[in-house]
């Protein structure tokens, strides 16, 4: 599940997960402001591999302590019938040919993307969040991720 911040991707996660009694590994749980997509390796090395291989997963989830990411928690994966990866990047190019599905998340104006987000995470990341978004931007148009989906949702 991919697509740009604000958007709402956690909270349709969450739902088709409940249906589908699916796991969620979301990206949050490895990206930081200044790291938004070179994690991927450890995700792999460290919960798609092992799930592939009929193992359970587990990793170090990125906290926020102070306003600073650090490895924090670890959370354990068992192997599911159905997992969502879910956030920005979760449907790039290099794991295409492994999906099941993509389903891209979008609401199309960036600045209600962006008042959602403030919303989501405090008027502090603003800032942080704009950065954010100008990358996305850009991410999505080098990786094609939107026109690769198998769906594409558009929240109220």
């Amino acid at each position: 599940m991919d697509g740009p911040s604000g958007s709402g991707k956690s909270t349709f996660a969450a739902r088709l997960a409940l249906k589908l009694g699916a796991t969620v590994v979301p990206t949050d749980h490895f990206a930081t402001w200044t790291d938004p997509v070179s994690w991927w390796p450890r995700l792999v090395a460290e919960v798609l591999d092992p799930l592939r291989h009929g193992r359970d997963a587990h990793y170090r989830r990125v906290e926020w302590p102070g306003g600073l990411p650090r490895l924090g928690d670890l959370v354990h994966v068992p192997v599911p019938d159905v997992l969502i990866i879910e956030g920005v990047s979760a449907a790039r190019r290099s794991i295409a040919p492994h999906l099941d599905e993509a389903i891209w998340v979008e609401v199309p104006d960036p600045a209600e993307r962006l008042r959602r987000a403030v919303e989501r995470d405090g008027e502090a990341s603003r800032a942080h969040l704009r950065r954010w978004q100008a990358f996305e931007r850009g991410w999505f148009a080098v990786d094609g991720t939107k026109d690769r989906a198998d769906r594409i949702v558009t929240p109220d």
